[in-house]
């Protein structure tokens, strides 16, 4: 489905222009500033020309071969993805392989790609403060702050429930808020432990254990959770806690996207530009089934 937007008021189109793609990039920076991102990664403009005319402007998770092939079919000029396409650096874009073939394709269908990562984990209303609105916390701060940000930036967010509840029951929610997807969800803990201190972290934050023991969060729910720091984190928890909920690392970004194309193009719209902001529909979780003790 595209995004159910809440678009600023409507522009006067005979005197509104279509942005370019280096005005998209100055919008981009205003919302979710690369000075954000994390040292490691790869944020910033991909593929396309700054002075090229966008019309369409597409939000997905990943910059996979279906979410190029959704974006061209759309008439998209612009594609923002969450995921790099070359996070580690390759010395071809020969089209004999994955990422240099998407690379080829942008390029011949006219498709600029922009990447917002860690910077759009990091920045207000990012992945992680998208997840603590849709589960509801209050006195939401971030589990690890930003090094050159505002307080209120860093990677993760802790915050509580307005009422304690019990881990089943608080799973239940997040498996119901989130796309469904193959893999599903796993949960570490007593079903009825009660919880009300929650931390999050979308994409893969097993690395912020710490952080999180220190919020004394009574649950944790990420991405990617390897067995190794799983398990350490059990057997070093206090009185079991933080339990862990482990969530697709596609859905727990997913719920982002409609937010972030809301914004930009509500930037946009403020700046006098006429732009269609859609967000794609494309599912790139890469499992397609999971076989469990019992079922099938």
């Amino acid at each position: 489905m595209e995004a159910d937007q809440e678009r600023a008021p409507e522009l006067n189109e005979a005197t509104a222009s279509r942005p370019s793609v280096g005005d998209v990039l100055l919008a981009i920076e205003e919302l979710w500033p690369e000075s954000l991102a994390e040292g490691w990664d790869a944020v910033g403009l991909v593929v396309g020309r700054p002075d090229r005319e966008v019309s369409t402007i597409l939000f997905a998770v990943d910059p996979s071969e279906a979410v190029i092939d959704d974006a061209v079919d759309r008439g998209a000029d612009l594609i923002v993805a969450h995921h790099p396409l070359m996070l580690k650096p390759v010395n071809s874009v020969a089209a004999t392989h994955a990422k240099g073939a998407a690379v080829h394709r942008l390029i011949e269908a006219g498709c600029a790609l922009v990447t917002v990562h860690t910077n759009g984990d990091s920045a207000v209303g990012g992945v992680s403060d998208v997840l603590a609105d849709a589960f509801g916390l209050a006195n939401v701060q971030p589990l690890a702050g930003a090094t050159d940000g505002l307080p209120e930036e860093g990677i993760g967010r802790v915050g509580d429930l307005a009422e304690v509840t019990s881990l089943g029951d608080f799973a239940e929610l997040v498996f119901g808020l989130l796309p469904a997807v193959a893999g599903g969800m796993r949960v570490a803990g007593d079903r009825h432990g009660l919880v009300r201190r929650v931390a999050v972290c979308g994409g893969a934050g097993d690395n912020l254990f710490d952080q999180v023991r220190a919020s004394q969060a009574d649950v944790y729910v990420t991405a990617d959770l390897r067995h190794h720091p799983a398990l350490e984190a059990r057997e070093s928890a206090v009185n079991g806690r933080p339990y862990l909920i482990d969530v697709s690392h596609f859905g727990s970004e997913w719920l982002w996207l409609t937010p972030a194309a809301n914004a930009l193009s509500n930037v946009l719209s403020d700046q006098g530009f006429i732009v269609d902001v859609q967000v794609s529909t494309v599912n790139s979780d890469p499992w397609d089934f999971v076989l469990t003790p019992g079922g099938n």
